[in-house]
Protein backbone atom coordinates (compact mmCIF):
# COMPACT_ATOMS: atom_id res chain seq x y z
CA UNK A 1 0.00 0.00 0.00
CA UNK A 2 1.24 3.24 -0.90
CA UNK A 3 0.56 5.89 1.42
CA UNK A 4 2.71 8.83 -0.46
CA UNK A 5 -0.53 11.55 -1.14
CA UNK A 6 -1.92 11.69 -4.48
CA UNK A 7 -0.90 14.80 -5.86
CA UNK A 8 -3.33 15.94 -8.72
CA UNK A 9 -0.76 18.69 -10.63
CA UNK A 10 1.79 15.72 -10.40
CA UNK A 11 -0.60 13.79 -12.44
CA UNK A 12 -0.99 16.53 -14.53
CA UNK A 13 2.40 16.98 -15.30
CA UNK A 14 3.22 13.66 -15.93
CA UNK A 15 0.19 13.57 -18.81
CA UNK A 16 1.78 16.76 -20.71
CA UNK A 17 5.17 14.80 -20.51
CA UNK A 18 3.70 11.60 -21.73
CA UNK A 19 4.56 9.62 -18.22
CA UNK A 20 3.29 6.25 -18.05
CA UNK A 21 2.08 6.71 -14.35
CA UNK A 22 2.60 2.78 -13.88
CA UNK A 23 6.57 3.26 -15.45
CA UNK A 24 6.96 5.68 -12.91
CA UNK A 25 5.54 3.55 -10.02
CA UNK A 26 7.68 0.58 -11.27
CA UNK A 27 11.06 2.94 -11.37
CA UNK A 28 10.19 3.61 -7.87
CA UNK A 29 9.93 0.24 -6.90
CA UNK A 30 13.15 -0.47 -8.39
CA UNK A 31 11.35 -2.51 -11.37
CA UNK A 32 13.11 -0.72 -13.74
CA UNK A 33 16.82 -2.71 -12.89
CA UNK A 34 15.34 -5.01 -15.77
CA UNK A 35 17.00 -4.50 -19.28
CA UNK A 36 13.57 -4.28 -20.73
CA UNK A 37 12.10 -1.97 -19.10
CA UNK A 38 14.79 0.56 -20.61
CA UNK A 39 18.05 1.04 -22.97
CA UNK A 40 20.17 2.15 -19.77
CA UNK A 41 20.48 -1.48 -18.26
CA UNK A 42 21.07 -3.01 -21.44
CA UNK A 43 24.45 -0.78 -22.52
CA UNK A 44 25.55 -1.66 -18.58
CA UNK A 45 24.69 -5.39 -19.54
CA UNK A 46 26.85 -5.18 -22.80
CA UNK A 47 29.54 -3.30 -20.41
CA UNK A 48 29.62 -5.98 -17.94
CA UNK A 49 30.31 -8.79 -20.55
CA UNK A 50 33.16 -6.55 -22.27
CA UNK A 51 34.64 -6.36 -18.63
CA UNK A 52 34.17 -9.89 -18.15
CA UNK A 53 35.77 -11.00 -21.16
CA UNK A 54 38.68 -8.61 -20.31
CA UNK A 55 39.57 -9.95 -17.02
CA UNK A 56 39.23 -13.56 -18.69
CA UNK A 57 41.52 -12.57 -21.07
CA UNK A 58 43.71 -11.30 -18.68
CA UNK A 59 43.60 -14.11 -16.59
CA UNK A 60 44.43 -16.82 -19.33
CA UNK A 61 47.89 -14.60 -20.04
CA UNK A 62 48.56 -14.89 -16.63
CA UNK A 63 47.87 -18.24 -16.45
CA UNK A 64 49.94 -18.99 -20.14
CA UNK A 65 52.81 -17.06 -18.37
CA UNK A 66 53.30 -18.95 -15.41
CA UNK A 67 53.25 -21.74 -17.05
CA UNK A 68 56.12 -20.65 -19.36
CA UNK A 69 57.86 -19.34 -16.46
CA UNK A 70 57.57 -22.67 -14.78
CA UNK A 71 59.49 -24.38 -18.42
CA UNK A 72 61.96 -21.87 -18.16
CA UNK A 73 62.62 -22.60 -14.79
CA UNK A 74 63.00 -26.19 -15.28
CA UNK A 75 64.90 -25.91 -18.30
CA UNK A 76 67.55 -24.08 -16.42
CA UNK A 77 67.69 -25.91 -13.46
CA UNK A 78 67.82 -29.05 -16.34
CA UNK A 79 71.23 -26.99 -18.12
CA UNK A 80 72.24 -26.48 -14.53
CA UNK A 81 72.79 -29.85 -13.57
CA UNK A 82 74.32 -30.93 -17.15
CA UNK A 83 76.68 -28.12 -16.44
CA UNK A 84 77.84 -29.37 -13.37
CA UNK A 85 77.76 -33.40 -14.46
CA UNK A 86 79.73 -32.49 -17.91
CA UNK A 87 82.64 -30.94 -16.19
CA UNK A 88 82.72 -33.76 -13.74
CA UNK A 89 82.02 -35.89 -17.41
CA UNK A 90 84.92 -34.66 -18.98
CA UNK A 91 87.38 -35.17 -16.03
CA UNK A 92 86.57 -38.59 -16.32
CA UNK A 93 86.40 -39.37 -19.70
CA UNK A 94 90.95 -39.89 -19.69
CA UNK A 95 90.26 -42.65 -17.48
CA UNK A 96 88.59 -44.33 -19.87
CA UNK A 97 90.77 -43.85 -22.54
CA UNK A 98 93.65 -44.98 -20.66
CA UNK A 99 91.33 -48.10 -19.54
CA UNK A 100 90.61 -48.52 -23.41
CA UNK A 101 94.37 -48.28 -24.08
CA UNK A 102 95.38 -50.61 -21.93
CA UNK A 103 92.66 -53.32 -23.06
CA UNK A 104 93.92 -52.55 -26.34
CA UNK A 105 97.83 -53.25 -25.64
CA UNK A 106 96.54 -56.24 -23.09
CA UNK A 107 97.55 -59.73 -25.03
CA UNK A 108 94.96 -61.56 -26.35
CA UNK A 109 96.03 -65.06 -25.68
CA UNK A 110 97.14 -64.30 -22.16
CA UNK A 111 96.80 -66.76 -19.20
CA UNK A 112 97.81 -67.28 -15.79
CA UNK A 113 98.09 -63.92 -13.86
CA UNK A 114 97.77 -61.62 -17.13
CA UNK A 115 94.74 -63.44 -17.80
CA UNK A 116 93.14 -61.92 -14.72
CA UNK A 117 94.47 -58.54 -15.08
CA UNK A 118 93.07 -58.52 -18.35
CA UNK A 119 89.77 -59.72 -17.11
CA UNK A 120 89.80 -57.16 -14.07
CA UNK A 121 90.54 -54.73 -16.57
CA UNK A 122 87.69 -56.04 -18.90
CA UNK A 123 85.61 -55.63 -15.89
CA UNK A 124 86.41 -52.00 -14.87
CA UNK A 125 85.45 -51.30 -18.06
CA UNK A 126 82.18 -52.49 -18.02
CA UNK A 127 81.02 -51.15 -14.45
CA UNK A 128 82.75 -47.73 -15.59
CA UNK A 129 80.35 -47.20 -19.06
CA UNK A 130 77.66 -48.62 -16.69
CA UNK A 131 78.09 -45.26 -14.29
CA UNK A 132 78.03 -43.06 -17.30
CA UNK A 133 75.22 -44.60 -19.45
CA UNK A 134 73.47 -44.33 -15.90
CA UNK A 135 73.76 -40.60 -15.73
CA UNK A 136 72.74 -40.55 -19.27
CA UNK A 137 76.79 -40.05 -20.59
CA UNK A 138 76.36 -42.60 -23.71
CA UNK A 139 79.48 -43.33 -25.17
CA UNK A 140 79.75 -42.34 -29.16
CA UNK A 141 81.77 -44.64 -31.02
CA UNK A 142 80.11 -45.33 -34.91
CA UNK A 143 80.79 -48.52 -36.80
CA UNK A 144 82.23 -48.71 -40.51
CA UNK A 145 79.55 -47.33 -42.51
CA UNK A 146 77.58 -45.91 -40.08
CA UNK A 147 76.21 -42.25 -41.60
CA UNK A 148 78.92 -39.02 -40.67
CA UNK A 149 76.52 -36.95 -37.82
CA UNK A 150 78.48 -33.44 -37.62
CA UNK A 151 76.69 -33.06 -34.38
CA UNK A 152 78.87 -36.36 -32.59
CA UNK A 153 81.49 -36.79 -35.03
CA UNK A 154 84.57 -35.05 -35.75
CA UNK A 155 86.03 -35.70 -38.99
CA UNK A 156 89.83 -36.51 -38.28
CA UNK A 157 90.77 -37.09 -42.64
CA UNK A 158 89.29 -38.45 -45.20
CA UNK A 159 90.18 -40.95 -47.71
CA UNK A 160 88.87 -43.07 -50.82
CA UNK A 161 87.38 -46.57 -49.89
CA UNK A 162 86.24 -49.53 -51.90
CA UNK A 163 83.59 -50.53 -49.13
CA UNK A 164 82.19 -47.44 -47.54
CA UNK A 165 79.95 -45.20 -49.30
CA UNK A 166 81.44 -41.42 -49.59
CA UNK A 167 80.21 -39.33 -46.71
CA UNK A 168 80.09 -42.49 -44.46
CA UNK A 169 82.21 -43.35 -41.44
CA UNK A 170 85.40 -45.78 -42.25
CA UNK A 171 86.77 -45.75 -38.86
CA UNK A 172 86.28 -44.59 -35.28
CA UNK A 173 89.84 -43.14 -34.16
CA UNK A 174 88.69 -41.97 -30.26
CA UNK A 175 85.07 -42.93 -29.04
CA UNK A 176 83.06 -39.63 -28.16
CA UNK A 177 80.46 -39.16 -25.59
CA UNK A 178 77.26 -37.40 -25.25
CA UNK A 179 75.58 -36.02 -22.01
CA UNK A 180 71.86 -35.63 -22.25
CA UNK A 181 72.09 -35.41 -26.00
CA UNK A 182 74.36 -32.65 -25.95
CA UNK A 183 78.37 -33.79 -27.54
CA UNK A 184 80.61 -33.46 -24.48
CA UNK A 185 83.44 -35.01 -26.69
CA UNK A 186 83.13 -35.88 -31.09
CA UNK A 187 84.14 -38.77 -31.88
CA UNK A 188 87.29 -38.54 -33.84
CA UNK A 189 86.69 -40.87 -37.26
CA UNK A 190 87.34 -41.13 -40.58
CA UNK A 191 85.17 -40.44 -42.93
CA UNK A 192 85.31 -41.97 -46.89
CA UNK A 193 86.05 -39.57 -49.46
CA UNK A 194 83.29 -38.29 -52.66
CA UNK A 195 82.61 -41.03 -55.38
CA UNK A 196 84.00 -44.23 -52.79
CA UNK A 197 81.88 -47.59 -52.28
CA UNK A 198 81.55 -51.04 -53.44
CA UNK A 199 82.27 -51.51 -56.69
CA UNK A 200 79.36 -52.75 -58.83
CA UNK A 201 78.69 -55.87 -58.40
CA UNK A 202 80.44 -56.58 -55.14
CA UNK A 203 78.69 -58.25 -52.60
CA UNK A 204 78.08 -56.82 -48.86
CA UNK A 205 80.14 -60.17 -47.50
CA UNK A 206 83.11 -59.23 -50.23
CA UNK A 207 83.17 -55.79 -49.31
CA UNK A 208 83.46 -56.63 -45.35
CA UNK A 209 86.40 -58.94 -46.53
CA UNK A 210 87.63 -56.38 -48.34
CA UNK A 211 87.44 -53.47 -45.49
CA UNK A 212 88.82 -55.64 -42.84
CA UNK A 213 91.65 -56.34 -44.79
CA UNK A 214 92.78 -53.05 -45.25
CA UNK A 215 92.40 -51.66 -42.03
CA UNK A 216 94.22 -54.53 -40.68
CA UNK A 217 96.63 -55.85 -42.67
CA UNK A 218 97.74 -58.31 -40.57
CA UNK A 219 94.75 -59.86 -41.55
CA UNK A 220 93.09 -59.31 -37.83
CA UNK A 221 89.44 -57.25 -37.35
CA UNK A 222 89.63 -53.47 -36.68
CA UNK A 223 88.12 -52.59 -33.17
CA UNK A 224 86.20 -49.57 -34.56
CA UNK A 225 85.09 -48.86 -31.02
CA UNK A 226 89.20 -47.71 -30.19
Amino acid sequence: MNDTPHDPDHDEFDALNGIDPADEADAEAGLNADPAHTGVGMDNLDAIIDERDQWKDRALRAVAEVENIKRRAETQNNDARAYAIQRFARDLLGVADNLERALQAAPKDADGAAAGLVTGLELTQKSLLSAFASNNLVRVAPEAGEAFDPHLHQAMMEQPSDTVAGGAVIQTLQAGYALFGRTVRPAMVVVAAKGSGPAPGTSASEAAHAYEASANPTGGAHDSKA
